[in-house]
């Protein structure tokens, strides 16, 4: 459940009175998500989506995450807008929370994506990348190899407690990333955390991107290796070239890879994959059962990171 403070009518009711969105007639929480508050408002307006910021989003960060959402709209990205106040202001507080509105999109995200809905992932993330060049804040990414490597740090010592061996495993992966690790690559404003449940598709038509809350300064191609990583394995964990063929041909359609690009793309997706495993061991040790944040099985982001270092060419992904 990704309702983690509770907001009362009253306590609405005066946070909208900054802003000139109308009346307030209903409103519920949303179950989706895994690191913010998050409601769905109606007013005499239309709707809209209320969201908390909880500890783990650092309130710093959030003129970067708000601006670059009013940046990418403004150069036709379908993204929510944030609302601003009567103030001309996007965060407030409400129940002790920095928050903000923005506008709703239509649409549902997919649960079974098939390869039409991955090309048009491919091309939409290539379009953010062309839209965010120019926008004129940074943001250093905070699960970058540094970061990934305090998590291991944290979660290290109990590692073969969810599979044996990991331990060995992972740390030859570091010691591979740090001789290897791809540089000079084409880089700016990515995504980060484009899965299926941050993109909406009306049909077969990509109607909106949501949640910038892991955006940053990275490289693009790390951007599509997670994006190979978050919609191209199937349940059982088989990677699935067809769709991995229509993500990699939809980006290239609006924005081609330089070969530096293609050559990296394995290591770089078993670097994505390290880095989600790694936040779900983390949680997955560390966390009590019971507590509000969600946890998830960081074995599935394992077998994915052994996929990739079998892989000695992009062409194996699909990629022409």
């Amino acid at each position: 459940m990704a309702v983690y403070t509770d907001v009362s009518e009253s306590e609405l009711g005066a946070f909208l009175e900054s802003y000139a969105i109308g009346q307030l007639l209903s409103y519920k929480g949303i179950a989706e998500g895994t690191e913010n508050s998050n409601f769905l408002l109606h007013t005499s307006s239309g709707a809209y989506i209320l969201t908390l910021y909880e500890r783990r989003v650092d309130k710093n960060d959030l003129p970067f995450f708000l601006g670059l959402m009013e940046h990418l709209a403004k150069k036709d990205i379908s993204c929510p807008l944030p609302v601003r106040r009567n103030d001309g202001e996007v965060i407030g507080t409400l129940a002790g929370r920095s928050a903000a509105i923005i506008t709703f999109l239509e649409g549902m995200w997919m649960r079974r994506p098939t390869a039409i809905h991955c090309r048009e992932v491919g091309k939409a993330l290539a379009g953010l990348h062309l839209a965010g060049a120019d926008f004129q804040l940074s943001r250093a990414n905070a699960l970058d190899r540094a970061g990934w490597r305090k998590l291991w740090d944290g979660s290290r010592a109990r590692a073969d407690e969810v599979e044996c061996g990991l331990l060995t495993e992972v740390d030859a992966e570091f010691a591979d990333f740090e001789r290897n690790w791809p540089k000079d690559l084409p880089a700016g404003i990515i995504h980060a955390d484009l899965f299926p449940d941050n993109v909406f598709f009306l049909g077969e038509k990509l109607s909106g991107l949501i949640d910038f809350y892991f955006a940053c300064n990275d490289f693009y191609a790390y951007d599509l290796a997670t994006c190979l990583n978050a919609w191209c394995f199937e349940k059982d964990n088989s990677f699935n070239l067809t769709k991995g063929r229509a993500l990699l041909a939809g980006y290239q359609q609006v924005r081609p890879l330089t070969d530096a690009e293609r050559q990296a793309l394995p290591m770089l997706a078993r670097g994505s994959a390290l880095r989600f495993m790694l936040t779900r061991l983390y949680d997955w040790l560390t966390i009590p059962d019971g507590a509000l944040i969600q946890k998830r099985d960081p074995v599935e982001f394992i077998r994915r990171m052994r996929f990739h270092r079998q892989i000695g060419s992009a062409s194996e992904y699909g990629l022409v």
